[in-house]
């Protein structure tokens, strides 16, 4: 399987984990909010929009274009705090975090 097909299927299990979550539902932001010069766009997007839209969708672009890897991809530690801050199940807080460091894993090791 190639790296390309690997990080596909764990945007695949990234987004089933946020949808049992309840974290895929979430508003398409603001044209003007992709703009932000903060990490995560932070100051414009919900941590949940910013994995959605601009996280996988950039990945995404990456396995469509069978670009190559970032060098580094570390999210999970972003994602494993914002879920402890809003409080999310414990449950949820696994299965999501996990699904990203999968990610981070793949795009780190290629």
């Amino acid at each position: 399987m190639s790296v390309h097909q690997q990080l596909q299927t764990a945007l695949l299990e990234l987004e089933a984990a946020m949808k049992a979550a309840n974290l895929w539902r979430t508003p398409t932001p603001e044209a003007s909010a992709f703009a932000s010069q903060q990490p995560f766009c932070i100051d414009t997007m919900s941590l949940p929009q910013w994995v959605r839209y601009v996280f996988i969708a950039r990945l995404n672009a990456l396995i469509d274009a069978k670009a190559a890897m970032p060098a580094k991809c570390d999210v999970a530690p972003a994602v494993a705090a914002y879920m402890m801050q809003e409080k999310l199940r414990a449950s949820d807080q696994v299965l999501v975090v996990k699904a990203v460091e999968r990610v981070d894993q793949i795009v780190t090791e290629n």
